[in-house]
């Protein structure tokens, strides 16, 4: 206990917590109003009952999460990748010199912290949108529903995870601008850019890719090409594992 008192103490005192907290509030809450005016407004208009049938309402106000998970997976990075810059991992690991134990405080941490994020944000995006949607004369979703439920707690499931993703590459590369560039590339640019490959890769990574497959926790409406929800929840946690795995392995017998 006394080493996740130390890890969160430290966690606080970066002004890069105020900033991401901010951060992902600000681009789930706005992104997810504006996105889902536009659809709303897209479908009301010029809308087949196809279209509106295929319209998801709660996925559309959690649309943020797609930038906001870059700013959580940064607090994941530099929660290990600023003590390397500063030298202060010296004396932390002189404190507690079982590293493993360390560098678990500072997952728990992140994860801990980007999972409130998450839900505390997924909620508030999710009620505006819902109001804006319905002012376009649209179904919005209930709160009270079972899968608006799970695709809340979801939100904050897949920030904590990308939490942990983030300190697992920035333990391992140790630096804060090559971890940056590796969690851009996989959570948004490899899926963005997915669309100029070949069709059958680009089906294999909107079904599989860890950032992509990951996001179907917070949809409602079910797509049959794709994982389902918590499957695809599933195959992001794996991805996670994997990565926070490797990290411990390297920081523990790399010298510092």
């Amino acid at each position: 206990m006394s080493v996740l008192r130390a890890e969160w103490i430290k966690l606080r005192s970066l002004r890069s917590v105020l900033w991401t907290t901010a951060a992902v509030l600000t681009l789930m809450v706005g992104l997810g109003a504006l996105f889902s005016f536009g659809k709303a407004h897209e479908l009301a208009v010029s809308g087949t009952p196809a279209d509106r049938a295929a319209f998801d309402p709660t996925a559309a106000g959690l649309s943020g999460m797609l930038l906001a998970q870059i700013a959580v997976g940064v607090l994941g990075v530099l929660v290990v990748t600023s003590e390397f810059a500063s030298g202060s991992i010296r004396p932390s690991l002189a404190a507690v010199p079982v590293r493993g134990r360390l560098l678990a405080a500072k997952a728990a941490t992140a994860a801990a912290v980007a999972l409130v994020i998450g839900w505390a944000g997924g909620v508030a995006a999710f009620l505006l949108a819902q109001r804006v949607i319905a002012g376009q004369g649209l179904a919005a979703a209930s709160l009270g529903s079972g899968p608006v439920l799970r695709a809340l707690l979801g939100a904050g499931l897949y920030l904590a995870v990308t939490a942990l993703f983030g300190l697992a590459v920035g333990a391992m590369l140790r630096s804060t601008a090559g971890a940056l560039t590796i969690v851009i590339v996989v959570l948004l640019l490899a899926p963005i850019f997915s669309a100029a490959l070949p069709e059958a890769l680009a089906r294999w990574v909107a079904k599989w890719w860890p950032s992509m497959a990951g996001l179907r926790v917070v949809t409602v409406v079910p797509d049959p090409s794709v994982l389902a929800p918590w499957a695809g929840f599933g195959v992001l946690a794996a991805f996670g594992t994997v990565m926070l795995a490797a990290a411990f392995l390297v920081f523990a017998r790399r010298d510092v």
